[in-house]
């Protein structure tokens, strides 16, 4: 058995929205994508706490975020989060508190399962058909925005 630690693996996973590759490793989903390095990934955490400890929520938003599921939010840093609430989703991330998510697919292109099961380390079954991504709000201190 090959020597890995939970938190260098990239798993394809059924998310809360869609299958997914989910890794604490960047890098490794970017050059899995073939996407630009500069472009940030959604960080997907366990709890309302675990994001406390990641970020700090503007005051006007806190009750929104706290209640939103299969929203993502662009916090004022530029980093973008969602708290999941998807119980298949949370088995994996109860372990890791947080991971870096992206659909499984190549950047800007529709999803191959056949590519995105010989990208991954690991894969968490059963893995269902894409579903709708989720809605992305950008948010100020003072103001909301709708992204997607």
């Amino acid at each position: 058995m090959p020597n890995f630690t939970l938190k260098a693996c990239v798993f394809l996973a059924q998310t809360d929205t869609t299958v997914g590759f989910v890794s604490q490793n960047a890098d490794k989903i970017t050059a899995i994508k073939q996407r630009p390095s500069y472009k940030h990934y959604i960080t997907a955490v366990n709890s309302f706490h675990t994001l406390k400890t990641l970020v700090r929520i503007p005051q006007q938003h806190k009750n929104r975020v706290r209640r939103s599921t299969k929203t993502t939010f662009v916090m004022p840093n530029k980093e973008s989060y969602r708290v999941i609430f998807d119980a298949q989703h949370l088995l994996l991330l109860d372990r890791l508190k947080w991971v870096f998510t992206s659909s499984a697919n190549l950047s800007n292109e529709s999803y191959d399962e056949t590519f995105a099961k010989n990208m991954a380390d690991v894969i968490i079954e059963p893995l269902l058909n894409p579903k709708e991504a989720s809605r992305i709000y950008k948010l100020g201190t003072n103001t909301l925005k709708r992204i997607r």
